[in-house]
Parts: structure tokens; C-alpha cells; sequence
């Protein structure tokens, strides 16, 4: 016959049922079963007592320990453990001496308590964790809930259950780190379970600490990223503004490659795609840039030299103009973003009739930020002129004006020329002086930003019926941000005029005409 092995369970079964016939000989049962009859004694009468939990074995722990610690104390080790879920029994134990406390249990007694509580197994937390995909609830198991640090709220524990359960690898990575560091599994496991260093451990806690569970899940910007250089972004398009021949370079426009070896050149080393990203963040494609953003004047540097000089020493009872004209533009409805009701879309008719068309020309003084502005039939030397006059009568106190302008045809007129000459022979009111931009540098000329941020604020998305009613509007507009800058003569505060490109302020890499406006 086949050999047999029985459990002490089974045995003991065995020799409950042998007794309990009425012809049993307990002494022969005894020495059969090799044990001594006080056992076996024993044995049937706790059978008799207790039913079939009498087979087993009874724990021999004492009834009573006088060395066992505190209930209070314990109770202590467990706060300080569910406030720190990683530390062990030496950390433990040198909080509790900071805290004063006067008897510590040793380190390797607050060990086995841990481990009584069961508080250094992580197999548990780490099941909980692996069965929340399959729960549709998406929550923690209540046993993990439990063992959750009571400074953990539940947005926040909502928040890092939602991103465990999100495709998103690198989220599901952090809400891991984030779980088991509450639940107390240690960093070794964790890393090696999922194949995660512990320099990405650490520095998902100390992301949580600093700024929260919604750091932790934010988008992360590198503080070194060259594209986000001001510096290099200056350099950039000073470069850009630039025609390519001051450089050695025999083109009239600039190519990616020459303008990354200029800026590696002059010390700002760039590859080719952080120029153009630096490019398309400033709201222009390659294409468009490398065409209006690149001045031909061969005494580029000679004049945007001359003005920057003009700027440095400039006197009090001076003042220096940057002049243009914005449109003509017609008054209809324009496009533009609104706030509309969820399900509503506007419509703007592709095909309108004109109300009518404005046409402004305007000029800001650096200094003060002060507009003055009329409105014009036309663009031509008579209206640079009317300007020129309207400036001298307003500004009738200064020694000197400067008046800054683009290359146009009517802005270099000889009938332009001879009345400033004609002024200035005759010894009344200021001197007047210009300072002319390069050719093809509109990008120069600081009234540009001014009249993007207008047409940003109250052009864009108008509807206006009349241009009496458009050019109410902009001279509601221009008086309200005059009074702004005198009231506040440095830049502040979201009011409507901060939609302009740049400040309001000359500077070679400035990009001060909207690309959207030509």
C-alpha cells in the first residue's frame, strides 16, 4: 500500500474518535499514539469544551507582560508613523525624543510594533493599488484609506486617483510615487516594481511638498530653455532687423543657418529650431519674418544709432515723436473674439458694405506717453505737416522736438524738407529735428504697438455703425490712456492699453507692428 502522512490535526482527530468508543483503552491509545496520558486527557476534555477549535494549538503568550509598553505610548509611535509613512524605528524614536517624551521604547521594540500592525508589509497597499483600474468607482480599498496620513484631504486624493487611471504614462508614474509614498511602501520596491529612479522618486515628493499635488501634475518648464532667453531673443532679432550684408553676408534676406552662425558670433549661440521658435512665438512664420522683419537701408546701424543717442541725451524741455498713420479701415463689422452662450457661434459676413473709412494718423512723445492724434483724408506730405504744426503749437514750451518716421514716400517728401528748414530759420518755438527710422523697419516705430493695442481693444469685434461712432470710440480711447500714463507715468495694471505689443519705449529688437495687420 502507498505511504500516508497524516497532520497533527488529523492525528489528534483520529484519537478523539478511537477514544470515544466504550470499549476505548486510553492507556494502549496513549502508547499507540505516542503521547503521555495527562495529554491525551487533556485533549478529550477541551474537545468536550470547545468542539472542533479544541484540535487546535492555543497561543502560549503570556496572560500578563509587565515589560509590555504603554497603550499610550504606542498609540504615540502610530501618529508619528502615519504622519511620516517611510520612517522607521530610529526616526521614529528620535521624533519622540524631540518631543520630550521621557521613556522611548527602543528602536527595535517600535520595529515589532510596526510589524505587528502590519505596518511593513506592503504587499497589501501595492494589491489595493494594481485593482483600482478594475474599479469603476476608481477609490481606494477602505483598508488603504485607513493607513492614509490624516493630512491627506480628499481633492487631493481624488486628484491623484484620476491621474493613475489616465493614459498618460509620465501621470500615472507621479500618482504612483505619490500612493505608495502615503501608504508607506518603500522607495526600493516601488522602483524597482515599475523600473523608476530614485532620483525621479525624490523628486516627485519634493515637487508635492514645495507646491502641491497640482504642481506635481502641471506641465514642467525647463528654467533653462534658451527660447525663453529675453537675452537671446534681444540678440535674435537685432540680428534679424539688420541687413544680412553688415555681416559679410552677400544677400539681401536672411537664411536660418547665417543668422544662427551671427548669433554664435556675437556670443548667443542658437541652433536652427530655437530660432524658430523664438520667431513663432512673437506671432510670424519664417516666410513672413525674413521679408518685414529685415530692413535694406544700407546706414541701418548709422540711423537706429543716432536715435538711440538722441534718446541717452535727451534733455528735460526736449521732446522726441514717433509718428505714423494707421488704416484706412472700413467700418463694418469686424471680426474678432467674443464671449458667447455654450452652442452660439457668431457669424461676420464675409461680403459687407462699408459704413464709411477711417483714417488716423498719430504720434507719441517717448517721454511723457502721451498721444496726439486727428484724423486724415489722406496719407501725404500735407498731413505730416498739419502734424508737424499741431505738435509745435502743443509742445510750444520745449526747446526742441524730434519727429521719428518710417521710410514712406510723403515721410522724405521735398515739400516736408523745406517747411521743417523754413521753421527752423525762423526763431520761433522749438527747433524741430528728424530723426528718421531705417528703410523697411516699421518693426522700429514705437506708434505701431500703440495702434495694435488699439485695434485690439476696440476695433477688433466692432460693430460700429457710423465712422463718427468708430472715431468717438478711438478718442475715448487715446484720452483715457493719455490720462492713465500722467496719472501713472510707469507701465501698470491690466487696463486695456496693456494689450500693446511691446512698451511703449524705442529698442532695436523691438517687433512693434502687429504681424496680423500687415
Amino acid at each position: 500500500m502507498p505511504w500516508t502522512s497524516r497532520t497533527v490535526i488529523e492525528a489528534r482527530q483520529e484519537f478523539v474518535t478511537l477514544a470515544s468508543s466504550p470499549r476505548a483503552n486510553i492507556r494502549a491509545l496513549c502508547r499507540k499514539f505516542n503521547v503521555s496520558p495527562k495529554t491525551a486527557y487533556k485533549l478529550l476534555a477541551r474537545v468536550r469544551t470547545m468542539g472542533p477549535a479544541g484540535y487546535q494549538d492555543r497561543s502560549r503568550r503570556p496572560r500578563h507582560n509587565p515589560s509590555r509598553t504603554p497603550a499610550e505610548i504606542e498609540n504615540e509611535v502610530f501618529s508619528v508613523r502615519a504622519s511620516h509613512p517611510l520612517w522607521g524605528g530610529r526616526r521614529i524614536a528620535g521624533e519622540l525624543r524631540r518631543r520630550g517624551r521621557a521613556k522611548i521604547p527602543a528602536p527595535s521594540t517600535i520595529t515589532t510594533m510596526l510589524s505587528r500592525r502590519g505596518a511593513l508589509s506592503p504587499a497589501d497597499a501595492m494589491g489595493a493599488i494594481t485593482s483600482i483600474p478594475a474599479d469603476p468607482a476608481g477609490e481606494l480599498p477602505a483598508c488603504c484609506k485607513v493607513r492614509m496620513p490624516p493630512a491627506v484631504g480628499a481633492s487631493d486624493l481624488r486628484i491623484v486617483i484620476e491621474h493613475l487611471l489616465r493614459a498618460r504614462v509620465l501621470n500615472r508614474r507621479r500618482a504612483m510615487v505619490l500612493l505608495t509614498h502615503w501608504l508607506g511602501v518603500r522607495q526600493s520596491m516601488l522602483c524597482g516594481l515599475i523600473g523608476l529612479s530614485p532620483i525621479t522618486w525624490r523628486r516627485c515628493l519634493r515637487v508635492y511638498a514645495e507646491g502641491g499635488v497640482d504642481s506635481l501634475f502641471a506641465r514642467r518648464r525647463s528654467p533653462t530653455r534658451k527660447f525663453d532667453s529675453e537675452e537671446l531673443r534681444n540678440a535674435l532679432f537685432d540680428t534679424l532687423h539688420r541687413p544680412p550684408s553688415e555681416f559679410g553676408i552677400n544677400r539681401t534676406t536672411w537664411k536660418v543657418a547665417d543668422l544662427g552662425r551671427v548669433l554664435a558670433q556675437r556670443g548667443q549661440a542658437a541652433s536652427e529650431e530655437t530660432v524658430r521658435k523664438i520667431i513663432k512665438s512673437s506671432g510670424y512664420k519664417w516666410r513672413k519674418a525674413r521679408i518685414v522683419l529685415t530692413s535694406n537701408d544700407p546706414e541701418f546701424a548709422q540711423k537706429v544709432d543716432r536715435i538711440k543717442s538722441i534718446l541717452s541725451n535727451l534733455a528735460p524741455d526736449e521732446a522726441f515723436f514717433s509718428i505714423d498713420e494707421f488704416g484706412p479701415f472700413a467700418v463694418k463689422h469686424q471680426p474678432g473674439r467674443s464671449l458667447t452662450a455654450p452652442g452660439e457661434r457668431p457669424l461676420v459676413q464675409q461680403w459687407q458694405k462699408s459704413r464709411g473709412t477711417v483714417t488716423l494718423t498719430a504720434a507719441i512723445e517717448l517721454s511723457s506717453n502721451q498721444v496726439t492724434h486727428f484724423y486724415s483724408e489722406k496719407k501725404n506730405t500735407a498731413e505730416m505737416i498739419r502734424m508737424m504744426k499741431v505738435l509745435l503749437d502743443k509742445y510750444r514750451d520745449r526747446s526742441c522736438i524730434y519727429l521719428s518716421w518710417d521710410a514712406a514716400s510723403w515721410h522724405v517728401s521735398k515739400e516736408l524738407n523745406q517747411t521743417v528748414e523754413h521753421h527752423n530759420s525762423r526763431i520761433v518755438g522749438p527747433t524741430v529735428v528728424i530723426a528718421p527710422l531705417p528703410a523697411r523697419a516699421q518693426f522700429l516705430n514705437v506708434i505701431e504697438s500703440v495702434f495694435s493695442g488699439m485695434a485690439r481693444a476696440i476695433i477688433h469685434n466692432s460693430n460700429y455703425q457710423s465712422p463718427d461712432e468708430a472715431k468717438a470710440a478711438i478718442d475715448r480711447y487715446f484720452e483715457e490712456r493719455n490720462e492713465h500714463f500722467r496719472a501713472n507715468p510707469r507701465r501698470a495694471g491690466n487696463k486695456i492699453w496693456g494689450k500693446e505689443r511691446v512698451p511703449a519705449e524705442f529698442s532695436q529688437s523691438n517687433n512693434c507692428k502687429d504681424p496680423r495687420l500687415g
